[in-house]
C-alpha cells in the first residue's frame, strides 16, 4: 500500500525521522520461527489466500495501517455474531469452536506464522467457512482494525506472563488494553480469560474489577476454600513457598468455559502442576 501519509522507514540505517514508524508500547510477543514445512506449508499455501486477511502494514510485518478497517461481513459473506480470540496458538479452541458453533463467525489473532499454518490445517480438516486468521500485533488490531462494538466476544486464553518484574509491562492484559478491549466489544459482550499463572491472574482480576467498562459474570465464586489461588499459595505451587494460612476471599473465578477445549499447551500445564484461571467479564451497556 502507497500511501503518502504513511511513515517513512529508516534509511540506510539511521533512524526515521517520522516517529510515528516506531511503535510507542512494547509487544507482548516474542517473534519465533517462520519456516514452514510439510503439511503446514502445503495448507498455508493453498487456504491462506482465502482465510488470511491480507493487512496493510505500517512500522512492522506484524502492524496494521491506521487506515485499514475490517469488514467482517465482507469477509465471510454474511451478517452473524463475531468472536475474536487472541494468541490463537495452533488453531485447536478457535477451530472447535467454530465447527460447533456454524452460526458465528470467528476470527483469529495471531502472529506466529507455523501457528496460523496450523490453523488453515484445521479449516481444511474440518471444512469450516466461518474462521478468518490475520498475522498482526493484537493492541494494533483492536484500536485500528476492528469497527467500534463489533465482537460479541473476546477471548484470551494463557496470553504470556512474562514471569520477571522487569517483563511485566509486557504483558497483554494490563490497565492500558482495557480501553482497547471496550472499544470493540459491543454492549453486554463478553471477554473470557484463562492463564496458568496465579500472580498473572491476579493482576487480570484486579484490573477488570476495577474498570467501570467491565461486570464479572461470577464475583465472589470460587473463593475461599474452593480457590484456585488458595490451593497455589497454601500448597506452594509455582515455586512459591508454601503460605498456609493464605485464604482468598475475593474469588470471582469463572467455571471452565464449556466452548474452551484443553490445548496442547494447557495439557503441559496442567501435567508442569499448574493450575489454571478462567475469568469472564460482560460489557458494561453503557460503557466507553
Amino acid at each position: 500500500m502507497n500511501d503518502p501519509a504513511a511513515p517513512k522507514p529508516p534509511v540506510n540505517g539511521r533512524a526515521a525521522d517520522d516517529l510515528r514508524f516506531y511503535r510507542t508500547d512494547p509487544v507482548s510477543f516474542v517473534r519465533r520461527g517462520s519456516r514452514l514445512h510439510g503439511k503446514r506449508k502445503d495448507s498455508w499455501d493453498r487456504l491462506s489466500g482465502d482465510y488470511v486477511i491480507q493487512v496493510p502494514r505500517h512500522h512492522a510485518d506484524t502492524s496494521v495501517h491506521e487506515d485499514f478497517r475490517f469488514d467482517a461481513e465482507e469477509a465471510f459473506g454474511r451478517k452473524a455474531p463475531l468472536t475474536v480470540e487472541i494468541g490463537t496458538g495452533l488453531g485447536e479452541a478457535i477451530a472447535e469452536a467454530a465447527e460447533a458453533h456454524p452460526e458465528r463467525d470467528f476470527l483469529a489473532v495471531e502472529v506466529y506464522l507455523p501457528g496460523l499454518a496450523q490453523l488453515m490445517a484445521r479449516i481444511d480438516a474440518k471444512g469450516l467457512t466461518n474462521v478468518r486468521a490475520v498475522q498482526a500485533n493484537a493492541p494494533e488490531v483492536l484500536d485500528v482494525m476492528l469497527e467500534p462494538g463489533s465482537v460479541d466476544e473476546l477471548w484470551i486464553f494463557f496470553s504470556d506472563p512474562w514471569h520477571k518484574t522487569r517483563h511485566h509491562k509486557r504483558r497483554l492484559i494490563k490497565e492500558s488494553f482495557l480501553p482497547k478491549a471496550s472499544r470493540v466489544l459491543a454492549p453486554g459482550g463478553i471477554w473470557r480469560l484463562a492463564t496458568d499463572w496465579s500472580q498473572y491472574a491476579e493482576q487480570m482480576r484486579s484490573i477488570l474489577d476495577a474498570s467501570q467498562d467491565f461486570s464479572s459474570l461470577h464475583p465472589g465464586e470460587e473463593a475461599g476454600e474452593h480457590s484456585p489461588l488458595t490451593r497455589v499459595r497454601r500448597d506452594g505451587l509455582e515455586g512459591h513457598d508454601p503460605e498456609p494460612d493464605f485464604t482468598d476471599d475475593i474469588g470471582g473465578w469463572a467455571p471452565r468455559y464449556e466452548g474452551r477445549i484443553r490445548t496442547s499447551f494447557e495439557a503441559k500445564a496442567i501435567a508442569a502442576g499448574r493450575l489454571v484461571f478462567d475469568l469472564a467479564y460482560r460489557m458494561e451497556p453503557d460503557a466507553g
